[in-house]
């Protein structure tokens, strides 16, 4: 007996149905399986980046735009009491004087609201300076505040020392000159604005990161350095 046309028709598209359902089931229980989203109602499914924190840390100290040094009793920065990187194996550059007899003054107040950013070390007027340790002279330089000044390139090019208020320099000290550690490079004084008779070397270090830019960096504590 031969179905009527209507009937094929209505039972493959049963069929055909059915068969749509059971792959959708299949795909179904498949996401379902894998941890994915039950549903999805777009065709591609786009993964947005998640940004990842970053681990670098910026160095202190970047140089700003060229400028003339200025008349500072240090190289002008950011105090940082406690550096990444510090120089080793430093003397005290006063001859004469003691560790147990340096005073921490790294932090303090001085006038027009700055921060000291160095270490004071009193001796008498004419007492022999001595370089803190190997490297070259980068600048000898008359401050305003400072008085007669040296600035002092690390060996490894990464310190700047700087000696202020000195009474003046070693005969024959100059510029690009190399000395060694030890090696009387002036005398303490009492210039610029250290205050008659009040005989001290106002001594700072400072991490560069432009040699040529040399009254400007971070400055780091002497006195823990020096203690040592």
């Amino acid at each position: 007996m031969k179905w009527p046309a209507w009937r094929r028709t209505k039972t493959l598209l049963v069929v055909l149905i059915g068969f749509i359902v059971l792959i959708a089931f299949l795909v179904w229980l498949n996401r379902r399986r894998s941890g994915g989203p039950l549903l999805t109602w777009s065709r591609s499914a786009r993964i947005k980046s998640v940004p990842v924190a970053s681990t670098e840390v910026p160095l202190p100290g970047s140089p700003t735009p060229d400028t003339s040094p200025t008349e500072t009793s240090s190289p002008a920065s950011a105090s940082s009491p406690t550096p990444l990187v510090s120089p080793a194996g430093l003397i005290i550059p006063v001859a004469g004087v003691r560790p147990d007899q340096l005073v921490d003054t790294f932090s303090e107040a001085r006038s027009e609201g700055r921060v000291h950013d160095a270490i004071d070390i009193p001796a008498p007027q004419g007492t022999p300076v001595l370089a803190v340790a190997n490297g070259k002279i980068l600048k000898l330089f008359q401050s305003e505040r400072g008085g007669t000044t040296i600035y002092q390139l690390s060996s490894d090019e990464k310190f700047i020392y700087y000696y202020a208020h000195l009474n003046g320099y070693a005969a024959g000290l100059s510029e690009g000159q190399t000395v060694m550690q030890g090696a009387t490079i002036a005398y303490v004084g009492d210039t610029g604005n250290a205050g008659a008779g009040n005989y001290h070397l106002h001594f700072s270090i400072a991490i560069t990161s432009d040699p040529k830019r040399f009254w400007d960096g971070v400055n780091i504590n002497p006195y823990p350095l020096l203690r040592k």
